[in-house]
């Protein structure tokens, strides 16, 4: 199973800067770019919610599940 963070999309789409983002989150640049690159095991619900309320967007539209080659296998 792997999870995709689509986060360097929306950020495109909306042409808003990480700075920006992080700034409004609370979050440092260092802990947004690990979130942006998949590089952490998880993200609290509040500053998912923080980042969707940024962007205008929902949770789907940042995070999408792609099956691993093994899962489609079986």
């Amino acid at each position: 199973m792997a999870i995709v963070v689509r986060l360097d999309v929306m950020l495109a789409m909306r042409k808003v800067r990480s700075r920006e983002l992080a700034e409004f989150v609370g979050i440092t640049e260092s802990n947004l770019s690990l979130l942006k690159s998949g590089h952490v095991r998880g993200v609290r619900f509040e500053t998912l919610s923080k980042i969707c309320e940024f962007l205008a967007c929902q949770p789907a539209d940042l995070l999408v599940y792609v099956p691993d080659e093994e899962d489609e296998e079986s």
